[in-house]
């Protein structure tokens, strides 16, 4: 094969146990890691974008450090000596993007999506959305928060070479969750808005250093943005931290929340949600209290969707869905019966579909749009009714 067309045949299943999907849209995704600032206060990024073709690219690791299996193994599993377990099982997983891959510019400017992880996660963990999304014309920028929900992270301090990793955390022993989740739900959306600002500065011609030194220029984006165009994205603890930033920054049009655990949220911002927001839920993980908030937020905003996924567990919405199922098990149980590929689709092309809408786009998801009413295979409107396909 033409070496220019590989990464769209998946060369992410080379290396480990994890095949993660191409894009499935018309452009190449090309992706590189941007960290701004000197101390937590900054911001770190993964950044998804349409590149140009390159002959020999190479793809990035999916797990980016061996760090991360450590924080994974704590986060996830609760031990941290299954790191070394989990490295050789996942370590060497590549994602089947263009490292560092030359920018394609677009006159018309690509909208941009801001994407939120769930709970004990990081940047990386959601490659199949955000090469999904960015193949089909959007440019995704999916953070890392500093916030301690981060399976682990980092930032280099102004000493040169010095890095402070800043650890996943529990809720202290004496502390109310609600109380310790509010706090950081709440910076998590204000990180949301730093990448905003991070984007606007670019675009309005701002030099930006990205203190990784990678050979990518991030003034590139400079006149192929379309800020007019911004949604907002997230999975779990990112799904209501997206909701939360619907509510802070005006610029955002619309929110994805996959799965969204709604539970950190303050009553009293319910009615304060001004902008659509697009749930995309599992079967397996919304409680009554949950779903009942989804529900206020629709019944004040009449463009409010909330669809149901059928046979899909919550990390169905991450890339572990492409793990083998024997390995998914041994980390998280159960799995879903709808193979992970439809899932995927489902959930992209609704949003989509929804992104279309709200961010007036002038493309072709509208072709989508039934998803957003519940009408498919293997989709229901609505909240998860508690009767299980799994």
């Amino acid at each position: 094969a033409d070496p220019v067309s590989l990464p769209r045949l998946g060369c992410g299943s080379m290396g480990g146990m994890l095949a993660l999907p191409p894009g499935q849209g018309p452009l190449q995704v090309g992706c590189t890691d941007v960290m701004v600032g000197h101390s937590p206060q900054g911001l770190f990024l993964r950044l998804f974008y349409p590149c140009l073709p390159r002959a020999g690219a190479t793809e990035p690791l999916w797990i980016p450090r061996s760090e991360y299996c450590g924080g994974l193994a704590d986060a996830a599993l609760g031990h941290r000596c299954c790191s070394a377990l989990l490295g050789i099982a996942i370590g060497s997983c590549k994602v089947p993007v263009s490292w560092n891959g030359p920018f394609k510019p677009c006159s018309s400017g690509y909208p941009l999506i801001i994407f939120s992880h769930g709970l004990g996660a990081f940047r990386t963990l959601y490659s199949s959305i955000c090469t999904e999304l960015a193949s089909w014309g959007f440019v995704v920028a999916a953070l890392e928060h500093r916030d301690h929900s981060a399976a682990t992270t980092y930032f280099c301090t102004a000493e040169a070479g010095t890095e402070q990793w800043i650890p996943f955390q529990r809720v202290p022993q004496g502390q109310k969750e609600f109380y310790f989740r509010n706090k950081q739900v709440h910076r998590r959306a204000q990180e949301c808005v730093r990448a905003l600002r991070l984007f606007q500065g670019i675009a309005g011609g701002r030099s930006v250093p990205n203190i990784l030194h990678q050979d990518w220029d991030l003034s590139v984006l400079k006149d192929s943005l379309d800020l007019t165009k911004v949604a907002v994205m997230g999975h779990s603890f990112g799904g209501v931290t997206a909701v939360l930033a619907l509510v802070k920054e005006p610029s955002f049009r619309c929110a994805v929340a996959l799965d969204a655990w709604m539970f950190p949220l303050e009553n009293v911002l319910y009615p304060e949600v001004p902008k659509p927001v697009l749930f995309i839920n599992t079967e397996k993980f919304q409680t009554p209290e949950s779903v009942a908030k989804m529900k206020r937020l629709s019944s004040r905003n009449g463009q409010t969707r909330i669809v149901t996924v059928l046979g899909t567990v919550h990390e169905d919405q991450t890339d572990f869905a492409f793990l083998p199922g024997k390995l998914f098990s041994c980390i998280f149980g159960r799995r879903g019966t709808l193979d992970p590929h439809k899932a995927l689709a489902i959930t992209t092309r609704a949003a989509l579909a929804f992104l279309q809408r709200h961010l007036e786009l002038e493309e072709e998801f509208g072709q989508w749009d039934e998803l957003l009413e519940g009408v498919g295979d293997s989709v229901v409107l609505g909240a998860p009714s508690g009767r299980s396909h799994l």
